[in-house]
């Protein structure tokens, strides 16, 4: 069996390449709930000012309907206005775009 990458590494790598895009007015907002572990080293780790924010969209996904919920809906907190920032939307998974979808439309 193939080892696992380290999660770890791969973040400092990530904060390492989104070193040169970060402003002042860049803020972070982490999908529950994958998203929010690597939020939260993300957010330590490019020291931004602005607050992390955290979001569940279970109630936007385009599957809801059918699926309903498979888990208990996570409370989403942003702690800043979005107007005017550059927002970095942070999940661990990305397949079908179907999350990060539903979290923009939040």
């Amino acid at each position: 069996m193939a080892a696992l990458p380290d999660a770890e590494k791969l973040c400092q790598q990530l904060a390492r390449e989104l070193t040169a895009v970060v402003k002042p007015s860049t803020a972070m907002v982490g999908i529950h709930t994958g998203g929010a572990w690597v939020a939260e080293r993300l957010h330590a780790a490019l020291a931004l000012k602005i607050p992390l924010g955290l979001v569940d969209p279970a109630f936007y996904r385009d599957d809801f309907a059918k699926q309903g919920l498979a888990r208990d809906p996570k409370r989403s907190k942003i702690p800043f206005d979005v107007e005017g920032k550059d927002l970095l939307l942070v999940d661990d998974v990305l397949y079908s775009g179907r999350t990060v979808r539903a979290a923009m439309n939040e």
